[in-house]
């Protein structure tokens, strides 16, 4: 096996990269005590979809803050092809009708549900981590590229690890400063510059996906305003590109009230939220299991927290999940649900977002 550090996050400030493991936590609260306690300065790692489930976080016995990535290897990586869908594409489009049909049946409190499907994917050798996440780094110099090695969730996740690259930070604490640069509403980019930017024009003003985007700044900003003194919030969305795709974002900002609310408290706070969930979270939440399963950690949250309090964590999207062999993975695409969603449009989409990480990984598109 390759000497793949247990967790990177690095994005346009820096990387914040972990060397051995000194303790793992499979629940958040142990964590959060052993930070509290001075027992250990740091913790980092990867929270499930479901909070519910074991978490995968560690306390490294180093970490090292660099500009950029270490230089690890650059490739080449084997082959790799995809292998199955879960579930097929017309069967996605069947769980949006299902979905829709909820948002819009009498009495329903449903107002949006986020809806994946996943990619199997087979290499013909072991895959290295570290050159995915490099090729993911140098394709969107803007998104947080992620490495987490998930052993620590215990079970099944023993030798696994997450890699990709997230357009969305969930949370950021800064001593009394809190960010979020929550996404929603998504159209993809164009190779004809006229084109591309009259694609985000379109995004800008469409009328369905600015009420998608709507209902997830409201409710991220229910859930901070009770922990925070200060919250300025964009007064619209503003279009945001990665690599293959435009998005909605709102800024948002806000001074905390306590500053005994860590950065791991904010982002049990917020997530999951509406932008991989739905709204009301519950009911949300609830169709997902209903429809897909467990998610595992992907639209969970990868990030750190230290003694003080401050942290990054961003939306664990664009992403695989890496078998401990390293000859499979399982990559997962999703896209929110509202009453005017279109299901054949809602497949294009998650199929726009694969490009992200099956680029990365050399799938002929």
């Amino acid at each position: 096996m390759t000497a793949e550090p247990p967790f990177v996050l690095c994005g346009p400030t820096g990387a914040l990269v972990a060397d051995d493991v000194q303790r793992c936590y499979r629940d958040v609260a142990d964590a959060q005590t052993a930070l509290r306690s001075g027992a250990v300065p740091i913790v980092l790692g990867a929270l499930a979809f479901d909070t519910g489930n074991p978490a995968a976080l560690m306390a490294p016995r180093s970490v090292r803050r660099t500009a950029k990535l270490p230089d690890w290897p650059t490739g080449p990586l084997p082959a790799v092809r995809v292998t199955g869908t879960v579930p097929a594409p017309d069967e996605h489009g069947d769980r949006v009708r299902r979905a829709r049909e909820r948002l819009t049946a009498p009495g329903s409190t449903l107002q949006k549900v986020v809806l994946a499907r996943a990619l199997r994917l087979d290499a013909d050798a072991p895959l290295d981590a570290r050159v995915i996440l490099g090729r993911l780094v140098a394709d969107d110099l803007g998104a947080y590229g992620y490495l987490v090695d998930l052993s620590a969730a215990g079970g099944l996740y023993a030798g696994m690890a997450l890699v990709g690259a997230s357009p969305e930070l969930l949370v950021a604490r800064d001593g009394d400063r809190v960010t979020c640069r929550p996404l929603a509403g998504s159209a993809p980019r164009a190779a004809d510059p006229g084109r591309d930017a009259a694609a985000g024009v379109a995004l800008a003003t469409s009328a369905k996906d600015r009420h998608e985007h709507q209902l997830v700044i409201d409710t991220m900003a229910d859930a901070l305003r009770p922990l925070c003194s200060e919250l300025t919030i964009a007064p619209a969305p503003e279009p945001s590109r990665t690599t293959a795709l435009w998005h909605l974002s709102t800024p948002i900002s806000g001074r905390l009230r306590d500053k005994s609310t860590t950065a791991i408290d904010l982002a049990l706070a917020l997530h999951p939220t509406p932008a991989v969930g739905g709204v009301p979270t519950k009911a949300a939440s609830e169709l997902i299991e209903e429809l897909e399963g467990d998610r595992g950690f992907y639209a969970g949250a990868v990030g750190w927290c230290d003694a003080r309090g401050d942290g990054r964590w961003v939306v664990s999207i664009r992403c695989a999940q890496l078998a401990a062999d390293r000859r499979s993975a399982l990559a997962h695409a999703g896209g929110g649900i509202v009453a005017e969603s279109d299901p054949d449009d809602e497949v294009a989409e998650t199929t726009t977002k694969f490009v992200t990480i099956l680029t990365a990984l050399g799938v002929d598109l």
